[in-house]
C-alpha cells in the first residue's frame, strides 16, 4: 500500500503520527464477573511446538488450546489445505478445545501424518492462529551391517576411527565403549571429536584392542544401537612389554619413536568458518596429532575470550551456551608440543532468526477512543513484517473495510474506533531463518462502572502513618472517580490527599480527625456507582519501657521490662523470643503484663531476649541481652618450673571465667613440716597473668595451687602442683614486736612476736636475749630461750633497760634486732596532788586547778591526772538525780595545771577529786571540792501528742521536761500551716508551767499544721519538741463518727422494741375486758424496804406524780429518768429495760395496798445472763412483799470499768421517749 500511495500516503502518515492522541488500552481486571460478562475475541492459550518431533509408539497429540467469549470453534489447515478432522476415524478433536489426537490403536502408520498443521479459533468477534507446526515422526535406523577389517597402525601414528552414526531424527548422541561396556578411558593424546569419531593424536602399543565399538542412543525410542567393533593392532619396531607403561614419563617403555610436529586432524587446512544461530550453543573443536601428544590453546582475534566461553575436552572444545551477535569473530587454535606448533582460524558468523522487540498485546477499547498495535523484531538478516486479521492479509478483498484503522509498516493505528470494530490481528516476522507470529486482539467494550472491593470495608490505621484506601472500579469507557468523606463536601484531591489513577485514596499522615466514612464515586457515560470505607485511626502501639542489656550472677532472678502504650482499643499479644526463637514459658520463667522473669538463673538462660507486641495492624518490638555471670572456673595444669634457691616459676592455664573477666589470682601454699593441710596465702597477682615467679623461704617443703577472683567470687582452688623443697639457712627475718615492760614493781617481762613457720628457715629455732641498765655501763646480761618471752626479776621499780634479740637455727645466727628500751615494774603514786580548785562556772563546764605532784611520788610512767566528779543533786525542788561517778583525765606536766570539766547537767550540785596515775596505779585522792552549776535552757518535754477527735478540732497534749536545768516558767508553742513544701505564716501561742494542754480549732477541714514545743526558763527556751497535725478527711471522719439512726441493728431494735409494746397493749386490752378495773392506791411517798436502801446517790423513788392521776396508771422515777406507765392492767407481771439496767414487778388490786418498790444492789441482788428471757420480760422471779404488791427488780447492766454512780440522762437514752406513754 505504501508503494502505491508514494511520497504523498508517507506524508499523511507523517502527519497522522505526528498529530496522534493515544488513548491508553483499557486494563481489563480479572474479577470473575467482569469476565463473564466481557465479550472478547479468541487468544491462544497453548500450541505445540513448530518443529514437533513424536514418538511412533505413542499417540500423536497436537495441542491448540484457546480462550474467548463465546467460546471458540477450530478448524485445522494441513500443509495449507482444511483439514477435515470428521473424515478421518484415528483423529479425535477435544471437547472445548481444538487439540487433535491421533490414535493408531486399530492400525495405521504415524508417517502418514507427517506436515504442517495450523489451528484456527473463532468466534463472532475474530479467529486466533496458531505457529504453523511441522510434525515429523522419530526415526531411529539400524547401523547398516559392514565388515571392518582390522586397522593396523604403527606406534607414535595420529589413527581416527570413524562412527558415522546412521542419521536419525534427531540425530542421536554417540560414545565409545568397549566389549565389557566400560568407556573407552579418553585423555589428552584420545578423545572423542563432535562427529563421533574417535581421535588418537598418536598411538602406543598398549592401544591394541579388538573391541573399539561406537555406540548410538536415539532419545525419542531410548534406544542404544551399536556398531561392530573395530580391531587396534599397533606395530612396534621393538617388542612391547606392557610393564614398561608404568614409568608415565616414557609411554614408549623406552623404545625409539620418532617425534613428530603437530598436524590438525580436525577440522583440517589453516582456517574454516561455522555459522551460528542468535541464542544456540557454539562448539569449536581443534584436535591436532604429534609426538609428543600437542597442547591446545584459544585464542580471538581483537580480544581476550570473555567469560561465556568453556573449554572441554581437554581443551580441544570451545563451548558458548548462548551465542549473542558479540561473540561473532575470528577464533583461533594453536597446537604445540617441544618440537613445534600450528595453527587452525574459524570465522564465527552470528545469524539469528526473528525475535521480538516489541511483541503486540491484547487492546480492549471503549468507543471513540484510539489505540495502536505495535510489532517490531529483530534479526540478522532484519525481518519482513506483514500483518493479518484474523487469520488473512489485511489488505486482501476478504477482510472487512476499517476507515478507523490504518497500517504504518509495523504499526496499526486505530482512531475513534466503534461497536463491531473487535478482531483479531496476526503480526508475521519471517526472514531466511524462521518466522515468529503473534496474535493481537482489538476489543471495543462499553460497560457501566463498577465497584471490584468489598462493599463498606474497615480500614484500621495507625496515627501519623501514611494511609491508603483502595477503591477498585472498572468501566468503559474509564470512569471519573471522586472521593468524598462523610459524604460531604467537593470530591478530596490535593494537599492533605491524593487520588491515584487505580482510584486508591492516599491520606499522607492519618490524623485523629481523618477519622470517618470515606466514598468513592465512579462515573461514565453510562452510570454511576459508589462504595464506603469506613477509616478509623488508632494510636500506634509502642514500647515504653524497654528491655534493657543486664548481666545476672547465676542463681540471681533475671528480670526484662516490657511495658506497652497501645490503644484501648486494639487487643495486643506480648510474645518473646530468645535468640529469635519462640520462647517456652513453663514452671520457672514467668512472663506477666509488663516484664519477663526469669528466676534462678543458669548458662543456658544466656541469650539476646525480644518482646514483640503485636496488635492486628501493628507492632514494636525490643531486644536485650543477658549476660549470666558466675564465679570463674579454677586454674589448670599447674606447673612448676625454673627452680632456684629462693624462687620458681609457677604456670598455669585460665579456666572459663562466665562473662566475668579475672580480676585477681591467689597463690596458695601448703607446707608439711609444720602446719600439714593449712593452706595460706602466699601472693597474688592481676588477673591477666598466667605465669609468676613466686619468691620462697628457706627450708618448706611447698605445695601450690591458685584461686581465680572475678567479681561474682571466688573459683575453686586448682588441684596441687607438685610439690618441692627448698634448701635450710640461718634466719633471714628479725623478730618482730620486742618490748620490755613489768608486770610487778621488781620485774620486767621481755617479749616479743615468735617468727613464723615459714621464717624459721632451719631447725631447732630458739631467741638469743640481751639487756642491761641504760646509762650505767654494766655488762650485757643473756639467755637463750625457744619462748616467746623472758622475765627479769629484782629489778628495782620503773627503771629503763636496753634490750636486743635474734632468732638462731641450726644453720646459724639470724640478723640483731635494733635496742629497744623497756622499763621495770611501776608502784602505786605515793603522793596526792594538792590545792584542787574550781573557778568560773557556768551552766555545763567549770575550770579545774591544782598543784601538781613531784613526779618521782608517780613511781611509774606518768598517765594523767584523773578528776572524779559525781552529781549530789539538783537544785530543782523534788528532782530525783542518778549520782553515778564519772572520770576525766587531764594530761599536763606544767607547774600550774588547769583544765576544764564538761558535760554537767545544768541547776546541779556537783563534787569532785583528783588522783594521779600511771599505766597501773592511782594514787591518794585530793581533797574534795563541792560547786553548784548555773540555770541553763530546759530539756524537750517528756512528750508532746496530737489528738484530733473531729473534724474541726485539734487537741495538743505534753508533759515537763525530765530535766528542767532550772526553774520552768512556761512554754512556747509556735505553729504554721503546712501543704507539701508549702507553709504558711508562724503563730506563737504562751502557757504557765502548769498547763500542759491546748485546743485548736481548724478554720478548714484539710488544714494541717505543724508545731514547735519547747519549755522555758528564765536562761531561755529549751530544746524543741516538733510534731505534724495527722491527714484528716471527710471520709475518715464519717467513718468513726457513724450515725447511729442509719445503722441497721438499731431499726431491727427499734421495729422489735414496738412490736412488743404493741403487744402488750393487746394484751393488756383482753385483760381488761375480762377482769375489769385494777385500781392502784395512790400514794405520794412510798417507802423502801430496809434490805433494799442504797442511799441518796442510789435511791429509787416511786411516786405517783400527780394526785389527780388515773388510778390504772403507776409511774417510776431513777435519778433524772421519768417513765409514766398508763393504763396498766393488774394483775400483771412486767420488766422494762434501759441503758443503765431493767425493770420489773408485779401489780395486784386484791387489797388497795401502796405500791411498794425495791432496788437490787448493783453488785450484788439479781444478776442475770446477756440473753436471759428475764431480760425480755418473759422470765424471772417476781418479789413479792406480805400485802401482795410486787417489789420492782433492777437488773444493772454495765463495763467492768463503770463507777456506780455513772447514771445515764433522759437524753443518752433512745428508749426514753418510746416508753414515755403517758
Amino acid at each position: 500500500m505504501l508503494a502505491q500511495g508514494g511520497p504523498w500516503a508517507l506524508s499523511v502518515i507523517s502527519l497522522v503520527l505526528l498529530l496522534w492522541q493515544e488513548v491508553s488500552a483499557i486494563d481489563v481486571p480479572l474479577d470473575s464477573k467482569i469476565q463473564q460478562d466481557l465479550k472478547q475475541p479468541p487468544t491462544i492459550m497453548k500450541q505445540s511446538l513448530k518443529d514437533y518431533i513424536v514418538d511412533p509408539r505413542d499417540n500423536i497429540i497436537i495441542e491448540c488450546e484457546a480462550k474467548g467469549n463465546p467460546v471458540p470453534t477450530f478448524l485445522w489447515q494441513r500443509n495449507g489445505k482444511f483439514f477435515n478432522v470428521g473424515k478421518d476415524p484415528r483423529v479425535t478433536m477435544r471437547k472445548r478445545s481444538g487439540t487433535l489426537e491421533i490414535s493408531f490403536r486399530s492400525g495405521g502408520r504415524p508417517e502418514d501424518y507427517e506436515g504442517e498443521y495450523q489451528c484456527f479459533a473463532s468466534n463472532n468477534f475474530g479467529t486466533a492462529l496458531t505457529n504453523k507446526i511441522l510434525l515429523r515422526v522419530s526415526k531411529s535406523p539400524l547401523w547398516p551391517k559392514e565388515v571392518l577389517e582390522p586397522v593396523v597402525v604403527g606406534e607414535g601414528s595420529p589413527l581416527v576411527l570413524a562412527c558415522n552414526p546412521p542419521p536419525g531424527l534427531p540425530p542421536p548422541l554417540t560414545f565409545w565403549m568397549d566389549s565389557a561396556m566400560m568407556p573407552i578411558t579418553q585423555d589428552k593424546r584420545v578423545s572423542m571429536g563432535l562427529n563421533g569419531d574417535l581421535y588418537f593424536s598418536n598411538v602406543l602399543a598398549k592401544d591394541s584392542h579388538t573391541d573399539y565399538s561406537c555406540n548410538a542412543r536415539f532419545l525419542f525410542t531410548h534406544t542404544i544401537q551399536q556398531k561392530n567393533p573395530f580391531t587396534l593392532k599397533v606395530q612396534t619396531k621393538e617388542p612391547y612389554n606392557d610393564t614398561s607403561s608404568v614409568n608415565s614419563t616414557d609411554p614408549y617403555g623406552g623404545r625409539k619413536v620418532a617425534e613428530t610436529t603437530p598436524n590438525f586432524l580436525s577440522p583440517t587446512g589453516t582456517d574454516s568458518s561455522r555459522m551460528v544461530m542468535r541464542g544456540e550453543k557454539l562448539k569449536l573443536e581443534c584436535i591436532a596429532s604429534g609426538v609428543p601428544t600437542p597442547s591446545i590453546k584459544w585464542f580471538k582475534k581483537g580480544g581476550d575470550l570473555n567469560q561465556k566461553v568453556k573449554l572441554d575436552n581437554f581443551n580441544k572444545t570451545l563451548r558458548i551456551d548462548s551465542v549473542s551477535e558479540e561473540d561473532a569473530g575470528e577464533y583461533m587454535c594453536m597446537a604445540n608440543n617441544q618440537i613445534g606448533s600450528i595453527r587452525h582460524s574459524i570465522y564465527v558468523q552470528v545469524k539469528a532468526a526473528p525475535y521480538w522487540l516489541d511483541q503486540p498485546s491484547n487492546l480492549v477499547l471503549a468507543p471513540d477512543e484510539n489505540g495502536r498495535l505495535v510489532c517490531r523484531a529483530n534479526g540478522n538478516p532484519k525481518p519482513h513484517i506483514q500483518w493479518l486479521v484474523n487469520g488473512g492479509p489485511i489488505n486482501s478483498n476478504r477482510s472487512l473495510p476499517n476507515p478507523s484503522r490504518t497500517v504504518a509498516g509495523d504499526t496499526i493505528m486505530f482512531r475513534s474506533v466503534q461497536i463491531g470494530s473487535s478482531a483479531v490481528y496476526q503480526c508475521n516476522a519471517s526472514n531466511d531463518h524462521g518466522y515468529l507470529l503473534a496474535n493481537a486482539f482489538i476489543s471495543i467494550l462499553d460497560m457501566a462502572p463498577r465497584m471490584l472491593g468489598p462493599k463498606n470495608q474497615l480500614i484500621k490505621v495507625i496515627e501519623n502513618n501514611r494511609t491508603f484506601l483502595d477503591c477498585p472500579y472498572f468501566g468503559s469507557p474509564l470512569p471519573v472517580l471522586r472521593w468524598f468523606k462523610n459524604g460531604q463536601g467537593s470530591g478530596l484531591d490535593g494537599g492533605h490527599y491524593r487520588v491515584y489513577i487505580n482510584g486508591t485514596l492516599e491520606i499522607k499522615r492519618a490524623r485523629a480527625e481523618d477519622q470517618g466514612t470515606y466514598t468513592c464515586v465512579a462515573t461514565n457515560i453510562l452510570g454511576t456507582e459508589e462504595n464506603q470505607v469506613r477509616l478509623e485511626v488508632k494510636e500506634p502501639t509502642r514500647i515504653v519501657r524497654a528491655p534493657e542489656h543486664q548481666s545476672a550472677t547465676r542463681g540471681t532472678m533475671a528480670r526484662f521490662d516490657c511495658r506497652v502504650k497501645s490503644d484501648l482499643t486494639l487487643p495486643i499479644t506480648v510474645t518473646w523470643l530468645k535468640d529469635d526463637k519462640p520462647l517456652s514459658l513453663g514452671s520457672r520463667l514467668k512472663k506477666d503484663e509488663d516484664s519477663l522473669s526469669i528466676p534462678n538463673v543458669h548458662e543456658g538462660d544466656e541469650g539476646t531476649y525480644t518482646c514483640t507486641v503485636k496488635t492486628e495492624i501493628d507492632q514494636d518490638t525490643a531486644s536485650a541481652r543477658l549476660t549470666v555471670t558466675d564465679r570463674p572456673d579454677s586454674p589448670m595444669d599447674l606447673e612448676l618450673s625454673d627452680a632456684k634457691e629462693r624462687n620458681i616459676r609457677l604456670t598455669w592455664i585460665h579456666g572459663d571465667d562466665h562473662n566475668s573477666p579475672v580480676t585477681l589470682f591467689v597463690v596458695q601454699f601448703e607446707e608439711d613440716r609444720w602446719e600439714s593441710g593449712k593452706w595460706q596465702n602466699l601472693s597474688s597477682y592481676p588477673g591477666d597473668v598466667s605465669t609468676v615467679i613466686l619468691e620462697l623461704s628457706p627450708f618448706v617443703n611447698y605445695q601450690f595451687r591458685v584461686i581465680a577472683v572475678n567479681s561474682v567470687g571466688q573459683s575453686r582452688p586448682s588441684l596441687p602442683s607438685q610439690r618441692y623443697q627448698t634448701s635450710g639457712a640461718p634466719p633471714d627475718a628479725i623478730p618482730r614486736g620486742l618490748k620490755g615492760w613489768g608486770t610487778k614493781k621488781n620485774n620486767m617481762e621481755i617479749s616479743w612476736e615468735p617468727l613464723l613457720d615459714t621464717e624459721r628457715n632451719g631447725p631447732n629455732l630458739h631467741y638469743s636475749v640481751w639487756w642491761r641498765r641504760k646509762d650505767t655501763g654494766e655488762e650485757w646480761s643473756n639467755v637463750t630461750t625457744v619462748g616467746a618471752k623472758h622475765i627479769v626479776h629484782d629489778t628495782e621499780t620503773y627503771v629503763p633497760y636496753e634490750i636486743k634479740l635474734r632468732a638462731v637455727n641450726d644453720f646459724g645466727l639470724g640478723g640483731e634486732s635494733n635496742i629497744i628500751i623497756g622499763y621495770s615494774g611501776e608502784d602505786k603514786p605515793t603522793a596526792p596532788p594538792t590545792d584542787l580548785r574550781v573557778s568560773k562556772i557556768d551552766s555545763t563546764k567549770v575550770n579545774v586547778h591544782w598543784t601538781p605532784v613531784d613526779p618521782s611520788t608517780v613511781l611509774g610512767e606518768f598517765k594523767e591526772y584523773r578528776v572524779y566528779y559525781w552529781r549530789e543533786g539538783s537544785m530543782v525542788k523534788g528532782l530525783r538525780v542518778n549520782k553515778e561517778k564519772k572520770t576525766k583525765g587531764f594530761y599536763s606536766t606544767v607547774a600550774q595545771p588547769t583544765g576544764i570539766l564538761t558535760d554537767l547537767q545544768p541547776y546541779s550540785h556537783y563534787r569532785i577529786y583528783m588522783v594521779v596515775a600511771n599505766n597501773r596505779y592511782e594514787g591518794p585522792p585530793s581533797n574534795h571540792v563541792e560547786f553548784r552549776t548555773k540555770e541553763g535552757v530546759p530539756e524537750a518535754p517528756k512528750f508532746f501528742k496530737i489528738i484530733q477527735r473531729s473534724t474541726d478540732v485539734i487537741h495538743l497534749e505534753w508533759d515537763k521536761p525530765l530535766e528542767p536545768n532550772g526553774i520552768l516558767i512556761g512554754y512556747k508553742l509556735n505553729y504554721q500551716t503546712v501543704n507539701g513544701s508549702r507553709v504558711g505564716l508562724m503563730q506563737m501561742q504562751s502557757f504557765l508551767p502548769n498547763v500542759t494542754t491546748y485546743t485548736l480549732r481548724l478554720p478548714e477541714r484539710a488544714i494541717r499544721y505543724k508545731f514547735y514545743l519547747a519549755a522555758l526558763t528564765q536562761v531561755g527556751a529549751g530544746e524543741v519538741y516538733a510534731e505534724e497535725s495527722p491527714h484528716f478527711t471527710n471520709e475518715a471522719y464519717s467513718k468513726d463518727q457513724v450515725d447511729i439512726a442509719t445503722q441497721g441493728w438499731f431499726i431491727g431494735l427499734m421495729c422489735a422494741i414496738a412490736l412488743i409494746i404493741l403487744i402488750l397493749l393487746i394484751v393488756c386490752f383482753i385483760k381488761r375486758s375480762r377482769g375489769g378495773k385494777y385500781p392502784v392506791r395512790e400514794k405520794k411517798d412510798l417507802p423502801l424496804d430496809a434490805v433494799d436502801q442504797k442511799g441518796e446517790d442510789g435511791s429509787f423513788d416511786y411516786q405517783n406524780e400527780n394526785e389527780n392521776e388515773n388510778e390504772n396508771s403507776c409511774s417510776f422515777k431513777r435519778g433524772m429518768a421519768y417513765v409514766k406507765l398508763t393504763r396498766l392492767c393488774f394483775p400483771t407481771r412486767w420488766r422494762f429495760h434501759f441503758p443503765y439496767g431493767s425493770y420489773g414487778g408485779f401489780c395486784s388490786d386484791e387489797d388497795n395496798k401502796p405500791l411498794q418498790g425495791s432496788q437490787n444492789s448493783l453488785d450484788g441482788g439479781v444478776k442475770e445472763s446477756d440473753d436471759s428471757l428475764v431480760d425480755y420480760g418473759e422470765g424471772g422471779d417476781g418479789q413479792f412483799n406480805e400485802d401482795g404488791s410486787f417489789i420492782g427488780q433492777y437488773t444493772v447492766k454495765k463495763d467492768k470499768d463503770e463507777t456506780e454512780g455513772n447514771e445515764s440522762s433522759e437524753a443518752t437514752s433512745p428508749v426514753n421517749a418510746i416508753y414515755s406513754l403517758a
